[in-house]
């Protein structure tokens, strides 16, 4: 069926489907299938933490060995994204989708089967394999979808409260499937997300055309493949080495020297994996900055919470899931509020920098946690607050990345999305459990470390350590945040924007359809600039 094409002043926006089109009809069924699919790969980031221990005794790996079930997923996901990304643009999203899906469960199912650490650590690695296929198809299938303003605000309100309350679900569900069941289950319920996820996405996404015109960029996909791995494994590396380390300086050295060579060539490249002007409008650019901030600070909450929770105050892993709930809640209820309400009418200049003080305030107020502490009187207060601040951030900043883009790059630019996030994730657990460690170690100097009181204020040490170091973050987001965005409504934004006159609802676009432009709101030329 034909296609209709709208513009903006960003560039070519992504093909708007007619409303007659099957995907049009079915967009919110197709949203609730995407975030079923986000939600499986987000999970997969913490249900397999709380079931380290159990699956760590029944395989018997030692305590050096552990870091690698996370390890092997985040390499092959976090280096993969964006060869993903383009592969999702270049053979179909429907295609790209359905065989992630396929391959996600079929990797869990052997990992839950696995009887041996290795055969554990081949299949995390293949859950990183086909996520990154999956994790960008389903990003560009929510792009191309949604391409009215206010429904897209909406649907990026959803799927930003999903990617960002992921983490928090997870460590609920695997909680519960370790204490009532088995570690294994933590795998194993990836096939009923899949099944579920695959049949609605069979049903209801539409097949595009593959352009036989355009290949893959194999020197680009070698290159950032290589840097992005080196990237991750050093982050991941110094984790259990000292930073110091020539396996960690080393592999941090050749990414950076990779990823400095796949910039220049795509420069030169005919077809290239990730077209610069991707990156190089400023809404965007910012908000790429923004995802790699949140997924580094995140983990300040997720992480060191949970073992705060579980060490100090002695909570069960499913009561441990359960307090993070409100935090979700939060998050959640900003994130729609901040796509559907705040950024069509404020833009992101305000609003992102306000969630990134939000988020600042809450973990620097995590810091006056002690061993007495309560959870209605001392927990739940900045956990609420630190939620609402990541809800402001995640879904505008997802949503802007990937605003304006061309449907050809729909999928390489949901890739960098999932690629910052990634790396940004890698870099703020290495980083806040170095610093963390040092800050116990510190403490531990010239007192008893068999005394039971000592260890657990060391504890608390290193849980304070972090938070700060998280609050840094995003005080760091927020400034980057306020230079960065542009100010004024979005183009594609403001185009939807209803305004009041005395004939009924137009949209701006409509009533400045006859106007010079000398007459246009100050607002909505900047953004168009």
């Amino acid at each position: 069926m034909p296609r209709t094409p709208t513009d903006t002043a960003a560039g070519p926006a992504v093909t708007a489907l007619p409303p007659g089109h099957p995907s049009h009809r079915h967009r919110w069924w197709i949203l609730a299938v995407i975030g079923v699919a986000q939600l499986m790969v987000v999970l997969d980031a913490t249900i397999v933490n709380i079931a380290l221990p159990s699956a760590q005794k029944d395989l018997g790996f030692s305590d050096g060995d552990r870091q690698w079930v996370v390890t092997a997923y985040a390499l092959a996901f976090g280096s993969l994204l964006l060869l993903g990304g383009r592969i999702a643009d270049l053979f179909g999203r429907k295609m790209t989708f359905l065989v992630g899906l396929v391959g996600f469960a079929g990797a869990s199912a052997l990992g839950g089967a696995a009887s041996s650490f290795e055969m554990l650590i081949v299949a995390r690695a293949a859950q990183g394999l086909f996520g990154a296929l999956l994790a960008p198809a389903a990003l560009s299938l929510l792009t191309t979808t949604f391409t009215d303003a206010k429904e897209r605000a909406k649907a990026f309100g959803v799927y930003g409260a999903i990617a960002g309350a992921g983490g928090a679900i997870g460590l609920l569900l695997g909680g519960v499937l370790t204490e009532y069941l088995d570690w294994r289950w933590t795998l194993y319920v990836n096939l009923a997300f899949a099944a579920v996820a695959f049949v609605g996405g069979a049903l209801l996404l539409q097949r595009a055309r593959r352009d036989k015109s355009v290949t893959i960029d194999i020197p680009g996909a070698v290159l950032v493949s290589g840097g992005l791995f080196c990237l991750v494994y050093g982050f991941s590396n110094a984790e259990s080495h000292d930073w110091d380390s020539s396996a960690t300086w080393g592999f941090l050295l050749a990414g950076a020297v990779l990823l400095a060579a796949f910039t220049w060539w795509q420069t030169r490249s005919a077809h290239p994996l990730l077209p610069l002007r991707i990156l190089l409008d400023r809404n965007r650019g910012a908000s790429f900055i923004s995802v790699l901030i949140i997924g580094a600070g995140m983990f300040g909450v997720f992480l060191f919470l949970t073992y705060y929770l579980q060490q100090s105050l002695a909570y069960t892993p499913v009561k441990t899931g359960l307090a993070f709930l409100p935090m979700v809640a939060g998050l959640m209820l900003a994130s729609t509020l901040a796509s559907t309400a705040l950024i069509p009418r404020f833009g992101p200049k305000p609003v992102v920098p306000l969630g990134m003080g939000m988020a600042a305030a809450g973990m620097a107020w995590l810091t006056a946690l002690d061993l007495g502490s309560g959870y209605a009187t001392d927990v739940l207060p900045p956990l609420v607050v630190a939620g609402l601040g990541l809800g402001l951030v995640m879904a505008p900043s997802m949503s802007l990345a990937t605003a304006g883009v061309g449907a050809e790059d729909a999928g390489v630019a949901s890739a960098a999305v999932n690629t910052m996030q990634q790396v940004g994730g890698s870099l703020g657990t290495a980083l806040l459990n170095t610093l963390s460690t040092s800050a116990a170690t510190d403490y531990l100097v010239g007192k008893n470390p068999k005394d039971p009181a000592v260890v657990a204020q060391a504890g608390l040490e290193a849980y304070s350590t972090a938070y700060w170091w998280s609050a840094a973050f995003f005080v760091a987001g927020l400034v980057a945040s306020v230079l960065l965005y542009r100010r004024g409504v979005p183009a594609w934004e403001a185009e939807a924007a209803p305004v009041c006159h005395m004939g009924g609802p137009q949209t701006l676009t409509e009533r400045l359809a006859g106007r010079p432009a000398s007459r246009f709101p100050a607002p909505v030329l900047q953004a168009r600039r």
